[in-house]
């Protein structure tokens, strides 16, 4: 037996729950379905840098901005970019006039989930699959056996959708790089040396066509990403189980460099490797009656451009307010939401792959040395 409802959107992320969000705003309700178990099962992920065109416009729509902003991690847009030896090429500190204001995601996520009434999330269903009924209808099933139908089918479930195929044969790709986190927690009193080399905001360390980003986090721990370009199949080769071997194959790609710089990964207390996949610059498709995308969804990109999370509040918001200003006319929304989604997604997948190319080529260090001197660095 199924249930019901007039709007679906599967994917508890930032973009769905915006949309979930600014459609409440509007008057209109949504059911929004989410394969965790609950809003307690794991942590959300590091900082974000929330963009003042797109993200914050997002909050705005969604009547939070002023809440947002009491959840900002002051200081973190502070910036520094350092080279293989320890060498500081760029150093910015936080004067609270950029206009990309650091907020930790869980944070973030946690604001959009308590502006909802409870019960819009539909906790522990994991989408397997999704058919057209007709005239517009969608049906999607979940791993626990329950099934519902729907007037509006919203893919915002991230890369590998369960409901892109509905619409799009397009699948990721792996884009060369891989990323391995790690996480060095209390890095003022447990790590000096490490909380001392990022300082207070976003640190990158480039060269030899391989990186180390990180966060200062608002809990005061360091959250790293170790960039490598590798075969996709290199994470399958390392027992990332076994800490100690996992941080000794990370630190082989990493001879030569800074021993301050290595300690991001060689005193890690957690390690995890993450494939970088990105769906065509471009992707779009023609317009499917009773079902659309967001986010990950419909423009997986690289992360280097910082545009993601942001983009998919964007797609959010817009969507609701589209079906809002279009009452009763779902195949009118949909049209005027994609014919604007369609060219702002692909200028956003562009700009991340072009940051990716920039970052991991020959010459990365120099380019953004040249990308942050020459204008005032907003992050």
């Amino acid at each position: 037996m199924s249930t019901h409802h007039p709007i679906a959107i599967i994917g508890a992320g930032l973009g769905g729950l915006t949309a979930a969000r600014v459609l409440r705003v509007g008057g209109v309700e949504a059911a929004v379905f989410e394969s965790e178990a609950s809003r307690e099962v794991r942590t959300q992920g590091g900082m974000l840098d929330i963009h003042e065109e797109n993200g914050q416009q997002a909050l705005r729509a969604a009547g939070l901005y002023d809440d947002f902003r009491a959840i900002v991690h002051e200081g973190g847009q502070a910036m520094r970019l350092v080279g293989p030896d320890g060498t500081v090429h760029v150093s910015h500190e936080d004067d609270g006039a950029g206009g990309r204001p650091e907020v930790d995601r869980g944070a973030l996520r946690d604001l959009l989930l308590d502006s909802l009434p409870d019960g819009t999330v539909h906790w522990g269903r994991k989408a397997t699959g999704a058919r057209a009924l007709g005239d517009g209808r969608h049906e999607v099933t979940f791993a626990d056996g329950s099934v519902i139908t729907t007037d509006l089918l919203v893919g915002a479930d991230g890369a590998w959708s369960r409901v892109r195929p509905l619409v799009s044969d397009a699948r990721p790709a792996y884009t060369g790089i891989c990323l391995v986190e790690t996480d060095l927690f209390e890095a003022d009193s447990r790590h000096p040396r490490s909380a001392a080399l990022v300082g207070g905001g976003f640190f990158i360390c480039l060269g030899h066509e391989r990186g180390l980003l990180a966060h200062r986090e608002s809990d005061g721990s360091l959250h790293v990403y170790a960039a490598l370009k590798a075969d996709e199949g290199w994470p399958d080769t390392v027992d990332f189980g076994d800490r100690a071997a996992a941080k000794a194959a990370v630190l082989a790609h990493f001879e030569g460099w800074d021993e301050g710089l290595r300690g991001l990964v060689a005193d890690a207390e957690t390690i995890t490797p993450r494939r970088v996949n990105a769906l065509p610059v471009g992707h779009r498709w023609d317009r499917v009656p009773g079902v659309t995308l967001l986010g990950d969804a419909a423009h997986l990109m690289s992360p280097f451009a910082g545009e993601g999370a942001n983009a998919a509040m964007f797609d959010g918001a817009e969507l609701a307010l589209a079906i809002a200003a279009h009452p009763g006319d779902i195949e009118t929304a949909l049209s005027a939401y994609e014919m604007a989604l369609f060219p702002r997604g692909e200028a956003s997948a562009a700009e991340s792959a072009d940051s990716l190319r920039d970052m991991f080529d020959e010459r990365g260090l120099e380019t953004m040395i040249d990308f942050f001197t020459a204008r005032p660095v907003e992050r």
